[in-house]
């Protein structure tokens, strides 16, 4: 069995917005990802990639993951992560843990009145929390990464 904390964070940045940062265009329209469909021809305005993933920018930061323990919710090695130190970690979020000093990304989880840490790898054993010293750095609220031959 592969190591519990597979999945490790690196903290990379705070999250402040840039002087003079541009928005990006809005497309007006969905893009749907079955059948394709005529596309509207117009902008519905700008987007500031920023203001969209950064809720509380005083209490968030950006963390780059290591590992595979976390693909069944969409985290890959490398991605990068939007964490938000003011939210509460509730049972069922995506949280960034110090569990004994050692960072790793993993979702909470209640189990008969005890609190898990279960990664959504299959591969991966869940980790009982009971009696180990650990500190939420925070929760997940959005990972971005980028698509096999998008650039990195």
């Amino acid at each position: 069995m592969m190591s519990p904390l597979t999945t490790t964070a690196r903290v990379i940045g705070r999250a402040v917005p840039l002087p003079g940062e541009a928005a990006q265009p809005l497309m007006g329209c969905r893009v749907r990802a079955g059948f394709p469909s005529p596309a509207d021809d117009h902008l519905e305005g700008e987007i500031n990639l920023h203001e969209h993933v950064v809720k509380r920018p005083a209490a968030t930061y950006f963390v780059r993951a290591e590992g595979d323990s976390m693909l069944g919710d969409g985290i890959h090695d490398g991605d990068l992560l939007v964490v938000d130190r003011s939210l509460e970690p509730l049972p069922g979020r995506v949280v960034v843990i110090a569990l004994e000093g050692e960072p790793t990304i993993k979702r909470l989880a209640r189990r008969g009145g005890e609190v898990w840490l279960v990664a959504s790898n299959p591969r991966f054993a869940p980790i009982p929390l009971a009696g180990r010293e650990c500190h939420v750095w925070g929760v997940v609220t959005h990972v971005l990464h980028a698509l096999p031959g998008g650039e990195r």
